[in-house]
């Protein structure tokens, strides 16, 4: 069973800046692609970011400009900072990865951390 626990959502200013943490945790033979996805209020889930294993990142229109992600694969570990952000930048951002375990392949969502853009 593999777990995915995202950290550091909370509430910051129009212009402010956060990172976001996501580690995973479990049986893993390796991770490939991971991803940063938002879930805002009546809106469908939308794409943030993604890193592959090789370290190629495709960012979200919304993301462009203002946001990064990286990871650190020795702590199976996925960062999302994000900056200047923005009141419709409010969203419940949920982080997934492409895992093999050696017995299955599967994708895998974390919890969500909830970030909120307010004054």
């Amino acid at each position: 069973q593999v777990q995915l626990v995202e950290s550091g959502g909370g509430l910051v200013q129009p212009g402010g800046s956060l990172r976001l943490t996501c580690t995973a945790s479990g049986i893993i033979k390796r991770l490939d692609d991971r991803g940063w996805y938002r879930r805002a209020p009546g809106k469908q889930r939308e794409l943030v970011a993604v890193i592959t294993s090789g370290g190629v990142i495709n960012l979200g229109d919304s993301a462009k400009g203002r946001f990064t992600i990286s990871r650190d694969n020795a702590k199976n570990t996925v960062y999302l900072q994000m900056n200047s952000l923005r009141p419709e930048d409010t969203a419940v951002y949920l982080c997934n990865a492409f895992v093999n375990t050696g017995s299955d392949y599967a994708v895998v969502w974390g919890q969500g951390t909830q970030v909120t853009v307010s004054s």
